[in-house]
C-alpha cells in the first residue's frame, strides 16, 4: 500500500516538474523570442493612430459666392466580432441613421470581418445620436461631405468629388492638389474597454487652398435657362453656350443642357457629365468662313470690297457644292460674301489662298490644338494635315465642313477679333487662395487694321445678312450663323441632323462679350441664324443689363 503511494506521488512529483518545466520554457521564449511582437501587438490594442482629414478648399464664383464647399459629415463603421447582439444593433442604427435594419444585419452578424462601414458622411447629429447609445463595436470619424450649393448651375464645369474626397472630374479634378489640402494624423491611447485616455504625437492637418473663378453665378444660371428653353422650343438634342471676355479670355459662362445636379453625381447619366463646350466637338459650317476671309485679308489678296461674280453651284474635283439658298449669279464683295454666308465666295477665297496658306491659317487661329484651358479632358479638334487633302477639301474646310472644333476653340478665336486681332488663352480660374494670379497668354492673330475690317463685316451679318435675329437695340451686334450637317458613322453626312450655331460680340464698338451658342440637332428649324442667334440675343441682353454696360448705339 505505501509503495503505491509513493510510486503516485514520485508520478505527480515527475508531472509538476515537466509542467513547470514547460511553463518556465515557454515564458523564457514569450520574454526573449516574443517579447518585441507581443510588445508592438499590446501597444496596438491600446493605441491607435487615428487620420485628421483636412477640410478641402471653396470654389468661388467671381463675386465670391460659393459654389463648391465642404459640410462636416461623421462616418460609422463597426467591428461585427465585438457585437454580442447584432439584431439590437442594427434596429438602435435604424431608428438613429435611418438605415434599413434588415439590410444592416447581415453585414453586422458576419464575424468574419473586423472592420465594416455603416454609413459614409452620415449625417452628424443622427450619427451624435447613435454614439450616445455606446454601443460596444462602433466607431465615429469625422469626414467632409462636398455640397454644391448652386445645385445644377456650373455642375459640369465644376465636377465632382468622389466619397474618399478626391477630385473626379471637372474643376475639382484639374485643381485638385490645391483643393485637397494635406491630412494630419494623432495617436490615441485607450484602456482595455477602449475609453480614450490620451492623445500623442499630433499632426495638424494642413486645410486645402480655396479656388476663385472668373465664372459669374448669375450669368451661368441665366446662359442655362436660355439655353434649356431653346432645347425645349427646338426639341433639340442638347445646347451649350460660352460667354468669354475678348480682353482677357476669362469666361464668365460656360453652360451646357440638359444639366444634372452635381449633389447627385453618381445617379446621373455620363452623357450629362460632359463639359460638351471642352470635350466635344463638332462641324462648324459657316462660323469657319471667318477664318478663310481673315487669310484672305492677311495675305493681301483681297480687301473687303473686292467683288466677285459667283454662281449658285461650283464644281470642286468630285463634288458639287451649291450655296444654302436657290438664287440667280450674283456680283458681291468679300464683306457680302460673309455676311450672306456665301460658300461659293468662301471656296473662290480659298482656292485663291491654295492648300498650304489655307492651312497654316487654320493653326494660326489654333485649330488642330487645344486652347490649353484650365479644365481637363479637353480636345484638339479634328483638323486634315495638308499633305491628306483630297480633290475635295478645298471646297469643304473653306466652309466649315470636314473639320471639327470644340466650342472654345471657335469663341477664342471671334475674341480675338474682338480684341483687336489678339488671341488671348481662354480661362476658368481666376487665382488659387495663396498664390498670384496667372500671367495672361496672348498671341497676334492678324493686324488691328484686318480685325477692324473683320469687325465691320460681321456687323453686316447681323444688321443686313443671316444673323440678323441677333439684333437688339441700343446696341452693336457683330457676329456669324453657321450651320452644318452632322457626318455620319459611314463617312458621309446625316440625313435630317444638323448643328445651329451663332458666335456673336457685343457691344460692337467696345467689344465686352463674346458670346457662343450651338444647339445640336434642332426639329422644326435647322439654320444659326433662326435657331441659335434668338439664344445669344437673349443671353446678351442679361449680361449687358446684369454688368450695367452702356449703349454703344443710343435709339433716338
Amino acid at each position: 500500500m505505501n509503495r503505491l503511494v509513493n510510486r503516485r506521488i514520485r508520478l505527480l512529483l515527475v508531472a509538476l516538474t515537466i509542467t513547470f518545466g514547460g511553463l518556465l520554457l515557454r515564458a523564457t521564449w514569450l520574454q526573449g523570442v516574443r517579447a518585441a511582437s507581443l510588445s508592438q501587438l499590446g501597444q496596438t490594442q491600446h493605441r491607435e493612430t487615428v487620420a485628421l482629414p483636412a477640410s478641402r478648399g471653396t470654389i468661388y464664383d467671381r463675386t465670391g459666392v460659393e459654389l463648391g464647399l465642404g459640410e462636416r459629415a461623421t462616418t460609422v463603421y463597426a467591428n461585427p466580432k465585438q457585437i454580442q447582439n447584432p439584431r439590437a444593433a442594427a434596429l438602435a442604427v435604424e431608428r438613429t441613421l435611418g438605415l434599413d435594419a434588415n439590410r444592416l444585419y447581415p453585414l453586422l452578424a458576419d464575424r468574419t470581418h473586423g472592420f465594416v462601414y455603416v454609413e459614409r458622411q452620415a449625417d452628424p447629429a443622427q450619427a451624435t445620436a447613435l454614439k450616445r447609445l455606446k454601443l460596444q463595436g462602433f466607431g465615429f470619424y469625422p469626414e467632409e461631405q462636398r455640397n454644391y450649393p448652386q445645385r445644377s448651375v456650373a455642375a459640369q464645369v465644376l465636377g465632382y468629388v468622389g466619397i474618399d474626397g478626391n477630385g473626379l472630374a471637372g474643376l475639382e479634378l484639374q485643381f485638385d492638389p490645391s483643393l485637397a489640402g494635406h491630412a494630419g494624423k494623432e495617436t490615441i491611447v485607450k484602456d482595455p474597454t477602449g475609453h480614450v485616455l490620451d492623445v500623442q504625437h499630433e499632426l495638424p492637418e494642413r486645410p486645402g487652398r480655396d479656388v476663385f473663378l472668373t465664372l459669374d453665378h448669375s450669368i451661368q444660371a441665366n446662359a442655362e435657362e436660355v439655353l434649356r428653353a431653346t432645347v425645349r422650343k427646338w426639341n433639340a438634342k442638347s445646347a451649350s453656350a460660352i460667354v468669354l471676355d475678348p480682353r482677357t479670355g476669362a469666361v464668365l459662362a460656360m453652360a451646357v443642357q440638359p444639366g444634372y445636379d452635381a449633389n447627385r453625381y453618381p445617379s446621373a447619366a455620363r452623357d450629362l457629365q460632359r463639359n460638351r463646350t471642352v470635350t466635344d466637338t463638332y462641324e462648324p459650317g459657316s462660323t469657319f468662313k471667318l477664318i478663310t476671309v481673315a487669310a484672305a485679308l492677311s495675305t493681301h489678296l483681297v480687301s473687303p470690297s473686292t467683288r466677285f461674280t459667283l454662281p449658285y453651284s461650283l464644281k470642286v474635283a468630285d463634288r458639287v457644292i451649291h450655296d444654302a439658298e436657290q438664287r440667280s449669279t450674283v456680283n458681291y464683295s468679300v464683306a457680302q460674301i460673309l455676311a450672306h454666308s456665301s460658300n461659293i465666295g468662301a471656296i473662290e477665297l480659298a482656292q485663291m489662298l491654295g492648300r498650304t496658306r489655307l492651312s497654316a491659317w487654320i493653326s494660326r487661329f489654333g485649330f488642330g490644338r487645344t486652347t490649353g484651358i484650365d479644365f481637363p479632358g479637353e480636345s484638339p479638334g479634328i483638323v486634315l494635315p495638308p499633305d491628306k487633302w483630297s480633290g475635295s477639301t478645298i471646297g469643304n474646310v473653306p466652309i466649315g465642313q470636314g473639320i471639327a472644333v470644340t466650342p472654345v476653340q471657335m469663341a477664342a478665336a471671334y475674341a480675338a477679333i474682338a480684341n483687336r486681332g489678339v488671341w488671348s488663352r481662354p480661362h476658368l480660374v481666376d487665382h488659387v487662395a495663396g498664390g498670384g494670379r496667372p500671367s495672361l497668354y496672348r498671341r497676334r492673330l492678324v493686324s488691328p487694321r484686318i480685325a477692324s475690317e473683320l469687325m465691320l463685316m460681321l456687323k453686316d451679318v447681323v444688321a443686313e445678312g443671316t444673323g440678323q435675329y441677333a439684333a437688339m437695340p441700343g446696341y452693336q451686334v457683330a457676329g456669324k450663323t453657321g450651320t452644318a450637317q452632322k457626318p455620319d458613322s459611314h463617312g458621309g453626312y446625316a440625313t435630317g441632323r444638323y448643328v445651329a450655331s451663332f458666335v456673336g460680340i457685343v457691344p460692337a464698338s467696345r467689344p465686352r462679350f463674346v458670346i457662343l451658342v450651338t444647339v445640336d440637332e434642332p426639329r422644326g428649324a435647322i439654320w444659326g441664324g433662326v435657331v441659335a442667334a434668338p439664344a445669344f440675343q437673349q443671353i446678351a441682353r442679361f449680361d449687358l443689363q446684369y454688368l450695367e454696360v452702356p449703349p454703344d448705339a443710343p435709339t433716338g
